[in-house]
């Protein structure tokens, strides 16, 4: 007979985005599909955490170049194909803000934004 996994200690599972930065021209070939992204400078200071939804016409792959355009110095993005997007955009958000005291200098603030306490 198999062994059943144990529940009792479930995988961890990284908070924060720990994918490589890609340089800028390589969103063209990212999927029309949902989930979040970071935009971040030529020397990987993050700049912007922002999310592709159900309403976005192209998914990830029409919202990192425009949010690239909005965001002047933004040269590098990493994304995350997730249906939970609006949970891991509100995780992100979180996780910077407990990390640097201050959410990326370009998302706007967020009144109803919870408090984290990610492990290092």
């Amino acid at each position: 007979m198999p062994k059943r996994k144990s529940s009792r200690n479930p995988p961890i599972v990284p908070i924060r985005l720990d994918k490589p930065w890609l340089p800028l021209d390589a969103a063209a070939g990212l999927p029309g599909q949902l989930g979040v992204f970071e935009l971040a400078d030529d020397a990987g200071q993050l700049q912007y955490i922002g999310c592709a939804g159900g309403r976005s016409r192209f998914g990830l792959r029409s919202e990192v170049p425009a949010a690239a355009e909005r965001i002047p110095g933004a040269r590098r993005f990493r994304v995350e194909v997730t249906m939970a997007y609006l949970t891991r955009h509100q995780e992100l958000l979180m996780a910077h803000q407990a990390d640097e005291g201050a959410l990326p200098p370009h998302n706007e603030p967020q009144p109803r934004l919870g408090r984290l306490s990610p492990g290092s």
